[in-house]
């Protein structure tokens, strides 16, 4: 009987060590995907979408001749920065949520004066607002922007951002090379 338990306990054991290893698997699986996306890869299926639908933008032209247009150059104070936003107003002004026309496209500057698209911002008075099931955050009023109460959504679909797909500053993007906004 003791070695019919022993047997038992044992065989739980394993079963306990192999749970462990599967989700210790797993777990690995996981970090190499995160692994992955840090380096250009992004596992977000939203992230995915809205690349898809906006990658005309790459070239900031397209977003001028589709009535962008650009602010200064956005930089956290804890570090990172969103770039410059190519807004558009009118858009703003619709409160409607369309995933191939953000609100507004942010470009990283480059010391060669290019432009390297690395995200999108969606922007509403309505909410609580969502896209892809992706809720918005908040900004009250009033606001470094002059808008009144409105929610926002990064994504940083273009550029992997190590605080989140959806996060607003991004410590990988910097507004070092901007132009100087004149006076």
């Amino acid at each position: 009987m003791t070695s019919v338990i022993h047997c038992l306990t044992g065989g739980h054991r394993l079963r306990r060590l192999l749970a462990g290893l599967l989700v210790l698997a797993s777990l690995t699986g996981v970090a190499h995907a995160h692994d992955d996306h840090d380096k250009g890869a992004f596992v977000s299926p939203l992230a995915e979408a809205v690349r898809a639908a906006n990658d005309r933008f790459v070239d900031v032209s397209v977003a001028i001749a589709e009535g962008y247009a650009p602010i200064p150059c956005v930089s956290g104070v804890e570090g990172g920065a969103m770039g410059i936003h190519y807004v558009n107003g009118a858009l703003i002004d619709d409160d409607t949520i369309d995933i191939a026309h953000p609100e507004a496209v942010m470009y990283e500057p480059a010391a060669n004066g290019a432009m390297r698209l690395v995200a999108v911002e969606y922007i509403t008075t309505k909410g609580p607002a969502n896209l892809g099931g992706q809720l918005f955050a908040f900004n009250g009023a009033p606001n470094r922007y002059g808008l009144p109460p409105f929610y926002e959504l990064h994504v940083w679909a273009w550029r992997a951002n190590p605080t989140g797909t959806f996060a607003d500053m991004n410590p990988a993007v910097s507004c070092e090379a901007a132009p100087m906004p004149a006076n």
